[in-house]
């Protein structure tokens, strides 16, 4: 019995172009790296290690001193609590509007339709700093100053992602629908059991974009809560460095504290975002 001799694929040898590639993708990811690593040293370092001039990447003493310090000083569990109450909501309501909204400008016809759609786009086009002080006026006068309300509903007017939805929904065949009618199933059920399953990529992208611009959010909690049990991680690591100087250690190792959920979100939903960023229906529109 003779045994016939396994045979190894030879790995071809790189190309020019193959290198090139290689090379600009390491360099890229060092420079988005860098920042953080950058961040992380520094937060491991001495105050006054920290403030040395010329900086240095390596600490000579390693210490997490300053990682303690923002722990006694400042309230970040409350901080990290509020964070996520806040974006959970806004996401929530974003993409509940957002759907209903898209579905509705995609698949039904009433009169001043394409009013009411340019209304809602004209919306990207002011910026929301500008709506500032007419939102906290009315804030205001509704009392919802320093309440979760107040930071949250202002947020939920998601014209970019009623847009997007609305376009993959543009993309989904009617005649998926016309056969659940045919079978006796309504606009809700429809909605709910054909197009809400269709729609997961979009809504997943929808929602986490929603949830990350939520939690970055310093300006609207900063000018409608000075409670500091109600304030965000944004704006309550900025009011510990205020009110201690500026401590670059603790400065960066809040930073990651804020940072870290984010980080988190995006290494366990890339492929959703890059799922649903590919079925938003916008290319080739």
């Amino acid at each position: 019995m003779t045994s016939t001799p396994l045979r190894l694929k030879s790995r071809k040898p790189w190309t020019p172009s193959q290198i090139v590639l290689t090379l600009l993708g390491v360099a890229v990811s060092a420079l988005f790296v860098a920042p953080i690593a950058a961040a992380l040293l520094t937060s491991l370092k001495s105050e006054a290690e920290a403030a040395e001039i010329p900086p240095h990447w390596l600490p000579k003493a390693w210490t997490v001193q300053a990682w303690k310090s923002l722990w006694e000083t400042g309230n970040i569990g409350n901080w990290f609590i509020n964070s996520l109450v806040v974006s959970v909501c806004v996401t929530t309501i974003v993409l509940t509007v957002s759907a209903l909204a898209g579905y509705g400008f995609a698949r039904t016809e009433f009169k001043g339709k394409a009013l009411l759609m340019g209304l809602v786009m004209s919306g990207l086009m002011v910026s929301p700093a500008v709506l500032g002080v007419p939102l906290f006026t009315t804030v205001q006068q509704m009392g919802m100053v320093d309440t979760y309300w107040g930071m949250i509903l202002p947020q939920c007017a998601p014209a970019a992602m009623v847009y997007i939805l609305y376009k993959f929904f543009q993309g989904i065949p009617r005649e998926l629908e016309e056969a659940a009618f045919i079978d006796g199933a309504g606009r809700w059920r429809v909605f709910f059991t054909i197009v809400v399953p269709l729609a997961r990529p979009s809504l997943a992208a929808v929602g986490i974009f929603t949830f990350i611009a939520s939690w970055n959010n310093f300006l609207w909690p900063y000018m409608v809560t000075n409670n500091p049990d109600l304030m965000t991680m944004p704006n309550g690591i900025a009011t510990v460095m205020n009110s201690y100087g500026i401590q670059w250690a603790q400065l960066m190792a809040g930073g990651l504290m804020a940072g870290l959920p984010l980080i988190v979100v995006f290494v366990f939903f890339q492929r959703q975002i890059v799922a649903g960023v590919a079925h938003t229906g916008l290319a080739g529109q």
